[in-house]
């Protein structure tokens, strides 16, 4: 029994590490473009699965520039965030606090709950990967933060 265990978890880890080894010139590039208008300027977006105005699951990735920040908002249903690269710094509450934020790094993960208000910047320039289901939404704490969107005439 012991040994059929552990060859079926050998066997599954073989088949995961396989698939994460692989090589970086087969993968499609990423296609980047502007963040949502919900997001301040300076962000961009690239959809790496599904569809995020969906109701099915969708990955994305976010890159920001150093000092971009993010005030504190929900979202209807749970982010799951890793950091791809760079330091995304990231804080629970109401208001936006730069003392009890933690800072992660690459490999980094953290959830922000269904309806919990949370906040983030960036140090240095910073890809994240966000992981949730569909449709994406996100309200800010005060209203007043939802970045101006600036029509071109």
């Amino acid at each position: 029994m012991r040994f059929t265990t552990a060859a079926v978890l050998l066997t599954a880890f073989a088949v995961t590490a396989s698939a994460q080894k692989g090589d970086a010139s087969s993968q499609p590039e990423l296609k980047w473009g502007p963040a949502p208008a919900v997001f301040p300027p300076g962000a961009q977006m690239a959809v790496l699965q599904g569809d995020p105005s969906g109701t099915g699951l969708f990955t994305v990735r976010l890159r920001m520039p150093n000092g971009y920040k993010i005030a504190p908002h929900t979202h209807p249903t749970d982010e799951n965030v890793t950091v791809i690269s760079g330091t995304f710094n990231v804080g629970m509450g109401k208001t936006f606090e730069t003392k009890g934020m933690m800072s992660l790094h690459a490999g980094g993960f953290v959830t922000a709950p269904q309806n919990g208000a949370h906040y983030a910047s960036a140090t240095g320039s910073t890809i994240v990967q966000v992981h949730a289901m569909g449709p994406f939404a996100m309200t800010y704490v005060n209203p007043a933060d939802m970045p101006k969107v600036v029509s071109k005439k």
